[in-house]
């Protein structure tokens, strides 16, 4: 047909989708930081752990949730990191002991503990990094679809960004919608850890919190909360 040409279509389409991903993304950006989009009693929870420091903070908080409410609790920690898990699991372990004395339930049925590829090793260098930071992304991605939390609670470790990532692009194109609650580390005293800026700079996080009012007064967005250890 004169003057037809196919390009001009595969053109229109592709303004089309990118039209509509701008829309759909401007649509995010405005509802996170919202109340919980969810009527339902329980939530549930992915929990991300860090090494050392990070997890003895994560698992305090945790302490103190709704644990009525925040579950099923799915925690997540780097494969290299062969301790945080233990400490979760004793965690739960505790909390049914302490709430549901007599009932045997099993502990599988409010936890689970899962291991992800580790985005970057301690001394390794950036060019590797790429690979393995994919690697973990798509590791996020399966993991993303197989618990499905409308919940994800992290607190700084680097385990957290893929995950993170996942979940932003997962609301946006409409699969999940899963609010994400980030707590800056106590160590964090007047600067944002790399985790912590990646996800204010892009607005990944829905609630972003800060334990120092210094933190909170740089960075406006965020909440201050004092601390929590």
């Amino acid at each position: 047909m004169e003057g037809f040409y196919p390009q001009d279509s595969v053109t229109n389409l592709i303004g089309f989708v990118v039209l509509i991903v701008v829309i759909r993304l401007a649509y995010v950006l405005y509802w996170s930081g919202r109340p919980l989009r969810t009527l339902s009693q329980r939530v549930s929870t992915l929990i991300v752990l860090g090494s050392g420091g990070h997890t003895a903070e994560m698992l305090s908080i945790v302490n103190v949730l709704e644990k009525d409410r925040f579950v099923p609790r799915f925690y997540i920690a780097a494969g290299t990191d062969n301790m945080s898990l233990q400490k979760a699991r004793v965690l739960e372990e505790s909390l049914i002991q302490k709430e549901e004395i007599g009932n045997k339930k099993d502990i599988e049925k409010i936890a689970c503990f899962e291991q992800i590829y580790r985005s970057r090793e301690v001394g390794q260098s950036y060019l590797t990094s790429i690979y393995t930071t994919l690697v973990a992304i798509l590791h996020a991605l399966w993991l993303m679809l197989k618990f499905r939390p409308e919940v994800i609670i992290c607190n700084g470790p680097g385990t957290c960004i893929p995950i993170c990532l996942v979940a932003f692009i997962f609301k946006v194109i409409g699969i999940r919608w899963s609010s994400i609650f980030y707590i800056e580390s106590i160590a964090r005293v007047k600067r944002l850890s790399l985790s912590g800026l990646l996800l204010y700079k892009l607005h990944l996080a829905d609630q972003f919190y800060v334990q120092w009012p210094q933190l909170q007064r740089k960075y406006q967005r965020a909440h201050y909360v004092g601390c929590l250890m």
